[in-house]
């Protein structure tokens, strides 16, 4: 299966706060009332020709973040000179800050250590179509290092489909696609996971039979991090919103995940829940740009406050007419045929 990643060309909304590079995945813990977290910054596509995955791992960030903040540009092969937007300011997850929360539809990571004024944030890799990581609440139940990887029925066949036949069992090193680290979840029989990978491609993307992936490094971290029994929430929330303390409204949309191939993430609609249609109602919110954000889906907050100033002129009716249903569409496929847990 190849899963497309289909994304809309549209102007960058000029409300990003934007900063000196920032290659920590650590922020400060906000306060109670308050979920906005870390700032954007700039890079430029370097002469080197390396993928857009080199330069989203050295910002720690996810190859659908890039390229929701980032419309048109080649995944492959970036132009050299471009000026990218890091997305790496965020709203935290509607969801209790204990433990690690995952939030499927920003394809990140985030976990609060316990006693600790501070989030950590991983991008990570999620179920492709077909074997979707689903939403749940559990915990740790294994901490597992040098893990062997024995394949399920269903991952069997799906490779076979492409002509390879797995062993039953691929044991611990360089060649097993689970990485060096594993956290075993306590759900049904265990057979979800946080792990690392073997492959230097698919974080930030639906790649994974089920399991959530992390980057080498950072499942290392994790690994040394966390404890056994520490809770774990997955949720699904592409529409993130707050009202912070300085009474600014914010909204972040990520692309929905897809149900089925026919699925355009771009263009789908996204259920909107009884709170965020009273934040959108809301007069001190304002409602056209609360839709070109939901048009845009650019994965970064966006100040939508009533009133409030949005900059150059030249950008703001070009985003307008997005949400007005005005927006050319461009469809960027990218195939991901790896299968792994």
């Amino acid at each position: 299966m190849k899963p497309a990643l289909r994304l809309a060309g549209a102007l960058l909304l000029s409300c990003f706060g934007l900063s000196a590079p920032v290659f920590a995945t650590e922020y400060p813990l906000p306060a109670d009332n308050s979920r906005l977290i870390g700032e954007n910054t700039l890079t430029t596509v370097a002469d080197d020709k390396r993928p857009l995955e080199y330069i989203a791992a050295r910002y720690k960030t996810g190859m659908l973040g890039m390229l929701e903040a980032n419309p048109g540009v080649d995944p492959w092969l970036p132009k050299a000179g471009t000026q990218l937007t890091v997305p790496l300011q965020m709203l935290l997850p509607d969801a209790p800050r204990e433990g690690i929360v995952v939030n499927l539809a920003e394809l990140r990571l985030y976990y609060y250590p316990k006693g600790e004024n501070r989030v950590v944030v991983y991008p990570i890799g999620i179920g492709q179509l077909g074997a979707a990581t689903p939403n749940m609440v559990t915990r740790i139940s294994q901490k597992i290092p040098n893990p062997t990887w024995t394949p399920t029925a269903n991952i069997r066949k799906r490779y076979a489909k492409e002509g390879i036949t797995l062993p039953g069992v691929v044991p611990a090193g360089p060649d097993n696609p689970m990485g060096q680290f594993a956290l075993r979840l306590a759900r049904g029989t265990g057979q979800y996971l946080i792990h690392g990978t073997n492959a230097d491609f698919g974080i930030g993307m639906r790649v994974s039979s089920g399991c959530i992936r992390l980057r080498p490094e950072d499942i290392e971290a994790l690994f040394n991090s966390v404890p056994q029994g520490t809770r774990v929430q997955i949720i699904n929330q592409p529409i993130k919103y707050a009202i912070e303390p300085d009474g600014k409204r914010y909204i972040e949309v990520h692309q929905p995940l897809s149900h089925t191939e026919q699925d355009d993430p771009q263009t789908m609609s996204i259920t909107l829940s009884g709170p965020l249609k009273r934040f959108m109602q809301s007069p001190e919110s304002d409602t056209a740009l609360i839709k070109a954000a939901i048009a845009r889906r650019a994965g970064m907050p966006v100040l939508v406050s009533s009133g409030e100033p949005v900059g150059d002129d030249t950008v703001l009716p070009a985003v307008l007419q997005e949400a007005q249903g005005g927006q050319a569409t461009i469809s960027q496929a990218m195939g991901a045929s790896e299968q792994a847990p």
